[in-house]
Parts: C-alpha cells; sequence; structure tokens
C-alpha cells in the first residue's frame, strides 16, 4: 500500500517541479536564430567553423559567378539571335507581301475566275 502514495508523491513532485521549471523560462528573453546558431557554433573546434565558413563562401561565390554568367550569356544568345533571324523574317514576310500583290495584279488582269491558272501554260494543240 505504501508504493501507491509514493509514486502519486513522486508524479505531484515531478509536476510541482517542471511547473516552477517553466516558469524560470518564462522570465528568460527569447533567444533569435542567430543568437541560438552562435551558441552553436562555440560548441565546435576551431578547425570545423573554419572548414565550414569556407565551405559556405566558396558555395556562395559559385552560386554568384554562376548566376552573372548565365545573365550575360543569355543576353548574348538572345541579341545575337535578334540581329541574325530578324532580317531573315523580314525578307520573308517581303517575299510574302510580293507574292500577295503580284496575285491581286494578276486577278485583275485576266478575271476574277483565274487565280490559280496564271502561272500555268496553255495546253500543247495536237
Amino acid at each position: 500500500m505504501d508504493a501507491p502514495k509514493d509514486d502519486s508523491i513522486v508524479a505531484k513532485n515531478e509536476v510541482a517541479l517542471s511547473g516552477s521549471i517553466e516558469e524560470d523560462f518564462e522570465d528568460e528573453p527569447d533567444e533569435t536564430f542567430g543568437e541560438r546558431l552562435i551558441g552553436l557554433t562555440e560548441m565546435l573546434p576551431e578547425s570545423v567553423r573554419n572548414l565550414s565558413e569556407n565551405v559556405f563562401t566558396i558555395t556562395e561565390k559559385s552560386v554568384v559567378s554562376f548566376y552573372q554568367f548565365a545573365c550575360s550569356a543569355s543576353w548574348i544568345f538572345f541579341t545575337s539571335s535578334m540581329i541574325l533571324f530578324a532580317p531573315v523574317i523580314f525578307e520573308t514576310e517581303r517575299a510574302q507581301m510580293e507574292q500577295m500583290q503580284k496575285s491581286q495584279q494578276n486577278q485583275m488582269l485576266l478575271g476574277p475566275g483565274t487565280q490559280g491558272m496564271a502561272g500555268l501554260a496553255p495546253p500543247m494543240p495536237r
């Protein structure tokens, strides 16, 4: 019979202790993420901190360099394609306009029913 009483006393003491611990933490200001990281870095040896700093620095510089290269390469690609393909597009459009004008002239000269016949030669006599 003594055992159940002891368990209940221990449980009550644990609840009281956890309540007082929570109250102690409520009085302290909350740590920021940066403060926690600084606290964690103090646990690591100097060589590990230097290595991680070097890896982070190299990674950051690599990402920035790649981004700058991608921007420059895309600018060069798109401006070059505009310079190379714009004249071709304009000439194609001009040729289509000339063809359309010729077909309209042929239609006006030969009549409305001879659109497709304008380019054909008359049949050979037998």
